[in-house]
């Protein structure tokens, strides 16, 4: 089992052994259009496949570790544990954010400045403002482990074989053929005006982007793509009327959220394709930031 390298807001951990169960027994390639800390990939482990997220800075990470591992805990070393050094490396991080054309190093200092700020920013939570820009003020920590070596190599490692894309969701309509596994973990659909998990990226989630994305795992369905899916329960109606999708309702634990009174116990709805007797059984994994 492979650790994240970084704490995500609507990550999987607590959801692992639900989301499993639902997994095939077997399947070819593996895929993740909406990798943000990757949980469920760095607990499966796949052999091949592909893993996608639209926000460009957590893409450049990703093929940081893969292909950098050991320049990019070099470069984790480099970080100082103070406020100030925190808003000076936010800055930093969105000035490099802005340049389109990254050389080498700037692509290795941009990933390494995003571990640092995961680890140090107010509850590990990642958020854009409208114009893009990282805006999370600094957290409250003791000793931060913002270097994580073992994690970048052991992640380095796992995606070896994987190609990372930053695309549309909709790429894996390509990539995935009949025998794959895709599992969906988008922006989820606010249960509430005043609930929203969309601002980790600038352009935000809709609902017209939750009906195409439904749209494609009736298409993924039909071409012989196993598929399984995680939202918020609002989405359940836009599945129900198609017979081979099977929703289920299943609680959840949210320990990173802007407002300590909104943590603990949520419903989330699991969507999947796959017929129950040829899914997986396993014990929850055990996951520790």
């Amino acid at each position: 089992m492979v650790q994240p390298v970084l704490k995500w807001a609507g990550g999987k951990r607590q959801l692992l052994s639900e989301i499993t169960a639902r997994f095939p027994e077997s399947h070819e390639r593996y895929h993740e259009p909406f990798f943000g800390g990757g949980a469920v990939f760095f607990d499966l482990a796949p052999a091949e496949g592909s893993i996608n997220d639209i926000n460009r800075r957590l893409v450049n990470l990703y093929r940081v570790v893969q292909r950098q591992p050991e320049r990019l805990v070099e470069e984790n070393r480099t970080h100082e544990h103070s406020d100030d050094y925190y808003y000076d490396a936010r800055d930093e991080f969105n000035r490099l954010h802005a340049i389109d054309d990254k050389t080498a190093d700037e692509r290795v200092r941009e990933a390494s400045l995003f571990i640092y700020l995961n680890r140090t920013c107010f509850n590990g939570l990642y958020r854009e403002n409208q114009d893009g820009e990282f805006n999370v003020p600094v957290g409250n920590y003791v000793n931060p482990d913002w270097v994580q070596a073992e994690r970048v190599r052991a992640v380095s490692e796992a995606l070896q074989d994987t190609a990372i894309h930053n695309d549309d969701f909709e790429y894996v309509r390509e990539a995935a053929s009949a025998g794959d596994l895709v599992y969906f973990d988008p922006p989820y659909q606010p249960v509430s005006t005043t609930a929203d998990f969309n601002d980790y990226h600038a352009e935000g989630f809709d609902r017209d982007d939750q009906r195409r994305l439904r749209d494609l795992a009736v298409d993924l369905d039909e071409a012989g793509v196993r598929v399984v899916l995680s939202n918020s329960p609002p989405v359940a109606e836009l599945y129900e009327e198609y017979d081979s999708f099977e929703v289920e309702i299943v609680q959840a634990t949210r320990a990173i959220n802007s407002d300590g009174d909104n943590r603990g116990e949520v419903a989330e709805v699991i969507i999947t394709n796959v017929p129950a007797d040829e899914r997986r059984r396993r014990e929850l994994s055990e996951f520790t930031d």
